[in-house]
């Protein structure tokens, strides 16, 4: 019997493909719990609109995902944070301070979509990647400086006559 996957079902195939299994597979197993519809003309047509509305969705998200990350790339996030000695962070950046960070500058970006390995401990530069969508990622230049760092200093040599 020829059925069309309504779901990815292991060691058979993924979601939208025909595959052909036994009569009592299908009907006592993958019919039953909705994983599979049998093989008719109507079932044909109304997988192949689901996967055109699919690919014009992912089309779609794409593209925003596309904008957002050339406005993500071209902005630096720079983060003050109060320093010891030897120029150690009292605590540390983590995601969510990117994140809030970001959203400052209207960049939306979900926390969990940051990925830092680990939570930042030192100052300097780094180069932090986000996960947009499955396949659209974009780098964050975040800069770490000490938030009682002197100001730079005036100018204060007399102008010359």
């Amino acid at each position: 019997m020829e059925v069309i996957l309504k779901e990815h079902v292991d060691h058979l195939g993924r979601r939208g493909e025909v595959v052909k299994v036994a009569d009592g597979y299908a009907r006592n197993y993958l019919l039953p719990r909705k994983l599979a519809l049998a093989v008719t003309a109507n079932n044909k047509r109304q997988i192949e609109l689901e996967r055109a509305r699919a690919e014009a969705r992912d089309a779609e998200e794409r593209r925003d995902a596309e904008a957002v990350r050339a406005r993500i790339e071209a902005v630096e996030v720079v983060l003050a944070r109060r320093v010891g000695e030897h120029d150690a962070l009292y605590g540390s950046v983590t995601s969510s301070d990117i994140a809030e960070a970001l959203a400052a500058r209207d960049l939306v970006v979900d926390r969990r979509r940051i990925q830092l390995d680990e939570p930042i401990k030192a100052l300097g530069e780094f180069v932090v990647p986000v996960k947009l969508t499955r396949d659209v990622s974009a780098d964050i230049k975040v800069k770490v400086v000490a938030a009682d760092a002197p100001a730079p200093a005036a100018d204060t040599t007399p102008a010359a006559e």
